[in-house]
């Protein structure tokens, strides 16, 4: 017998890009039966009637940044787990960029000790490429993969020696190991606030021409061709960066790439009142560029979509907009956010869950961030046209820095399973 049965779903399969009305079943904590509507449905312990609500593969979010440890005030896996049920995330795969970093296996494995006590959904972590995340000696990258690491990131620290970031690839390689890249030259991008043009100029801010994610794309592209490493882009946000992109993909280089949601639904206009929850790590860029991202993802040229979810206190927030720290949570974002892509036509809702879900799921091997048979029964419930106004009071993240606060947004989460469980339900 079916342990739970949900019915009167309108299903998203991101692998066959269809979206059709029918059932699920899950049986273990993992999906059993996906039902049509001619065909009959199986007895079950508990049925749950969707009622025409869109039923999808729960979020896989990579790129998460978890303040544990050392600044927990800010997040803890306690509070961001929550707010990953409460935004369909059911698995945040996070960053290293912690104080201290996650650099060894004995901070790896309290990190995953802390999420597994603390976080109602699944917790990746992954592991910092070089010592302190300064550049200049590797990690240990067999010891931190046995210990648990799913990937390798110095995250916005780029690595500006490439013999260094050289070896650190083909150690990799040589262990299989994936690992993320911040695509932007270090020296153009130091100190930049906006992205360079007019705008920028007009508010004196300190700006970085888009030139400088391009040039740092083309260095670790010729490195993936030197080395042979699995490499994905974590953010690729301006146009220029796509031929590139485009070509390594056509030679058959092991690269994916990702982008935010931010970039995809904001743009350089959106600072203009020097609101520093606008302020975010690549700029906001021009509308231009948004689009071609957009379109990007539509093609399928860029992998992923990620929340980027950075917590930053108030006190981190509320300066000048040059001195402000950059980032935003987006964990509670991340979904109604990608509804904007939909309504607007750009991104279907099929492409989008490839994007969020599959894509991300199967960079890292994993076997969640699909609607098949034997898959985990990680699943969002959610209504895609429920209208609301964002109101950072209400987030479960700690820190609350949202750009999206007071914005008109539509998609409601209603409720989020992790290995068939119900881990959240909209009150």
């Amino acid at each position: 017998m079916t342990d739970t049965l949900f019915t009167n779903a309108k299903l998203i399969n991101p692998e066959g890009g269809t979206v059709i009305t029918g059932a699920l079943g899950v049986t273990d904590g993992k999906i059993s039966a996906i039902i049509t509507d001619e065909t009959p449905h199986p007895q079950a312990r508990e049925t749950v009637d969707c009622d025409r609500k869109h039923l999808a593969p729960g979020l896989v979010d990579l790129g998460v940044k978890v303040c544990e440890p050392g600044e927990r005030h800010k997040e803890s896996f306690g509070s961001a787990g929550l707010a990953a049920a409460a935004g369909g995330v059911t698995t945040m795969v996070t960053r290293p960029d912690t104080d201290p970093a996650i650099d060894n296996p004995e901070t790896l494995e309290f990190v995953i000790r802390r999420a597994r006590e603390a976080a109602p959904v699944n917790v990746l972590p992954m592991a910092a490429l070089t010592k302190g995340r300064q550049g200049r000696e590797m990690t240990e990258i067999g010891f931190l993969l046995d210990a648990g690491a799913v990937a390798f990131t110095d995250c916005d620290n780029v690595v500006a020696d490439t013999k260094v970031f050289g070896r650190a690839l083909s150690y990799a390689r040589s262990l299989g190991a994936l690992v993320l890249g911040h695509p932007q030259d270090p020296g153009l991008s130091a100190g930049a606030a906006a992205t360079s043009g007019k705008f920028a100029s007009l508010r004196g801010l300190p700006a970085v021409s888009p030139m400088a994610e391009r040039m740092g794309l083309d260095r670790d592209i010729a490195m993936i061709e030197l080395t042979g490493a699995r490499y994905h882009a974590d953010q690729i946000t301006t146009a220029r960066a796509l031929p590139p992109l485009e070509r390594a993909k056509q030679n058959g280089f092991d690269i994916t790439a990702g982008t935010s949601i931010h970039h995809l639904t904001l743009n350089a206009l959106d600072v203009a009142d020097y609101r520093t929850f606008f302020k975010i790590k690549p700029p906001l860029r021009d509308e231009d560029d948004r689009l071609a991202m957009a379109e990007a993802v539509q093609s399928g040229l860029i992998d992923v979509i990620s929340s980027m979810h950075t917590p930053q206190d108030e006190e981190s927030k509320r300066l000048p907009f040059e001195a402000a720290a950059s980032g935003a949570v987006a964990l509670e974002t991340l979904l109604p956010a990608a509804m904007r892509l939909f309504h607007s036509d750009h991104v279907d809702l099929p492409t989008l869950w490839r994007a969020m879900s599959l894509n991300p799921a199967k960079r890292l091997g994993l076997p969640c961030g699909r609607l098949a048979i034997g898959a985990p029964a990680d699943l969002v419930l959610f209504d895609p046209h429920a209208p609301f106004v964002m109101d950072r009071a209400t987030l479960q993240s700690k820190s609350r820095n949202t750009p999206f606060d007071g914005a008109r947004m539509q998609g409601k989460v209603l409720q989020t399973y992790v290995a068939g469980h119900s881990v959240y339900k909209r009150a």
